[in-house]
């Protein structure tokens, strides 16, 4: 008989645990509904406010001065089940353990989101309920789409002018293509918001406005309006469960009764299985809602359990697919997913446990660099708290302190456990700025402060320009690089000055084309030979390099084909056209000749890196520049001269939409021309509008402008 999944050591078992996410475009709420979640689990005992630099979550100095979620933090829950009615605290039964990661919603740091949904269970997805699905709401979407994590989604906001549940539900189908089914619906909305019509039960919930903060509430009967819509999702919803669930399905052709424990059931298996997205609605910062949306978490996302076991891959054969299962038992497999660098402890790596466990002092392996790491301690965090364990188990997610070389993507495992799992992948930077020290005892300390915050951000990216020996820093966005300066003033002590942001253009070819060069060096004793012929090829936009060896009748000897595609690369770093980097092409390696004593791999290397600029100048190298989704919310009589405004900066506008007085453009404009934008949006609305954008592809840039930036270059 199996011993089953849980060590007897452990506080929760796994059916017992949630790893969840809270995700959302920016200023959706995500914060202050984690905030809530803590108040209502007894975490906290007093309710700190965004607005007022106080959210548990929101602990970094540049998040409270700015009112924004900048790094993901990790907080743990513990929650009790909800009684039928009284008071919250009262209430009986098993403790849950809800592992809640808050995640930015600005997109300059949309590489926090992506790490957290690698590693999570499920994902509460929230909306506003006055504007709905906004575009880093699709984006962060499409990561859980990838990552194949069940969500709920949560419509906050219901107290504001214009919120509009229905509504918003139809966004989310219609925009996201989600099979979203109400199962809790606001009772009125605005300033007549009251509670939530439990679909499932057929009750209706009522919170006091009492001085106790939404922590008491009344099950009531519903009143006839409120009973024709919850028969009318309930309706919806057993229609959606019988096309997804097979259990349910069978129980309704055979006419059998169906309780709300066989929805349940049924709506947790879909909702696993992502077919359905149970909705609820509510207000975070009105204290209505939340307590039953814990109650939904439970209900309807999944333990560890419930989910397909890790799967990785051995080490040294990708082809080969090796499982880690949530279970404590089994050999000890986590990714680590974040570092951080903590001032008090010192390097932090977060790690999500997917099976066995790891003990203070243990030694784990890196799949990537083949070493062992001690575990000096474990920590679990509290936002910046921390909290020391002596164990970690399946399931958990933690930190620790003590691996000297370990990456964000690593996998750490137990000895002779061959596995690799895969690590989160993160865009790349689209702006970049130099920076100089301001001084020369700042000189000393920049090099160790970048390259901390680089261990720490993948998308933040720092290079030395050969030419000018300028520190190059790239990220996602002008916010981002503002950032990371802030960091390195207040937490390195490093002042420095910034050059103007510029573009992290591309290069890449229209046509195919040949490329020769011969290298031949005679110097009076051991010369250099090496004879290289490549041809390139356009790839589709967003297919990166391609490479293909060709030689079959031994022009080059074998011993060299490593150093012609080491050059074949190294020249894909440096275009004909400004520099910049070349994407997006096919080289085949088809020819050359050696010679029997001058030829050496430095020789061929060389030589491919000047056939390579040859077939660049034959090719047609175009230059390529980031374009981005603009999204811009404004009213309705600013819309002329916000689209006039777009189409200056050579932006092509792909929709605009309309709802209670407001006006939504979503348009695509290319990253040069969004400098500055912010202050001439706020002008030409009077500071009504607002604004968010987002990468969307590389484009070529036209002609003009191309001669303008390479008069600039040179």
């Amino acid at each position: 008989m199996s011993a089953g999944p849980n060590s007897p050591d452990r506080a929760f078992p796994l059916e017992r645990t949630r790893n969840i996410g809270i995700a959302a475009h920016i200023d959706a709420g995500k914060t202050t509904l984690t905030e809530r979640i803590l108040f209502y689990t007894g975490m906290i005992h007093r309710i700190g406010e965004v607005h007022d630099g106080q959210a548990t979550t929101d602990w970094m100095e540049q998040e409270r001065e700015r009112g924004i979620t900048i790094t993901s933090a990790a907080v743990t829950a513990e929650w009790v089940q909800l009684k039928e009615q009284g008071l919250v605290k009262s209430f009986e039964g098993e403790k849950q353990r809800i592992n809640i990661i808050d995640t930015p919603g600005h997109v300059d740091f949309t590489a926090e989101v992506e790490r957290s949904l690698r590693v999570l269970d499920g994902a509460v997805v929230v909306f506003c309920g006055v504007a709905g699905v906004q575009p880093q709401s699709e984006t962060v979407w499409r990561q859980a789409v990838k990552y194949e994590v069940p969500r709920i989604v949560f419509v906050n906001k219901m107290d504001r002018v214009g919120a509009d549940f229905g509504a918003v539900v139809d966004d989310v189908r219609e925009k996201l293509k989600a099979n979203a089914q109400p199962v809790l619906i606001p009772i009125g909305s605005e300033e007549d918001l009251k509670g939530q019509i439990d679909v499932i039960n057929g009750k209706a919930v009522l919170y006091s406005d009492s001085d106790l903060i939404g922590s008491v509430y009344e099950v009531a009967e519903l009143d006839a309006d409120q009973k024709a819509i919850a028969d009318a999702a309930r309706e919806s919803l057993l229609e959606a469960l019988v096309d997804a669930d097979e259990e349910i399905g069978l129980k309704f052709l055979d006419e059998e009764e169906i309780s709300p424990a066989d929805i349940k059931a049924a709506l947790r298996r879909a909702t696993i299985a992502n077919k359905i997205v149970p909705v609820v609605g509510g207000s975070a910062f009105k204290n209505k809602g939340v307590q039953y949306l814990l109650d939904a978490v439970v209900d309807y996302l999944p333990s560890p359990l419930d989910i397909q076991a890790a799967e990785g891959t051995e080490i040294d054969d990708e082809s080969v697919v090796v499982e880690a299962p949530a279970d404590d038992n089994a050999k000890f497999c986590a990714l680590a997913f974040k570092l951080w660098s903590d001032k008090y402890v010192g390097k932090l790596v977060f790690i999500r446990v997917y099976a066995g466990s790891v003990s203070k002092g243990d030694q784990v392996w890196n799949s990537r660099t083949g070493r062992k790491e001690r575990v000096g301690r474990l920590i679990q965090i509290q936002s910046n708290d921390h909290k020391d364990i002596e164990t970690c188990y399946a399931g958990d997610i933690a930190a620790i302190v003590g691996p000297k070389n370990v990456r964000t993507g690593d996998t750490l495992h137990a000895e002779k456990f061959d596995i690799m799992l895969e690590p989160p992948a993160f865009p790349d930077p689209v702006i970049s700025m130099a920076v100089e020290p301001k001084t020369t005892a700042d000189s000393d300390k920049l090099v160790g402060a970048l390259k901390a915050l680089s261990e720490e951000d993948p998308t933040f990216v720092v290079s030395t320009d050969e030419e000018t020996g300028q520190t190059i820093i790239a990220g996602m966005g002008e916010l981002h690089l503002e950032i990371i300066q802030s960091r390195m003033e207040l937490e390195y002590a490093v002042k420095t000055n910034a050059g103007k942001p510029q573009i992290a253009y591309r290069e890449t070819v229209t046509s195919g084309a040949s490329g020769e060069y011969k290298l031949v060096k005679q110097t009076g004793g051991k010369g250099q030979y090496a004879h290289v012929i490549v041809k390139i090829s356009a790839n589709a936009r967003g297919a990166g390099f391609t490479f293909n060896n060709r030689i079959v009748s031994g022009e080059i000897p074998k011993e060299f084909f490593t150093a012609c595609e080491s050059g074949i690369r190294e020249a894909l770093g440096n275009g004909v056209i400004m520099g910049y980097p070349v994407v997006d092409v096919h080289v085949d390696l088809v020819g050359g000749s050696s010679h029997d004593v001058d030829s050496n791999e430095q020789a061929f290397k060389i030589a491919s890196i000047l056939a390579m600029r040859d077939a660049f100048q034959n090719a047609g190298s175009v230059l390529l520049e980031p374009v981005m989704k603009v999204n811009v919310d404004l009213p309705d009589e600013c819309q002329g001269d916000i689209i006039g405004d777009l189409n200056r900066r050579r932006g092509r506008i792909a929709e605009v939409g309309s709802r209670n007085g407001l006006s939504e453009i979503r348009a695509e404009v290319p990253l040069a021309e969004m400098f500055g934008y912010a202050t001439d949006m706020r002008s030409l609305s009077k500071g009504r509008a607002s604004f968010s954008m987002e990468p969307l592809q590389f484009e070529e840039v036209p002609a003009a402008i191309v001669t303008r930036l390479t008069e600039q270059y040179v």
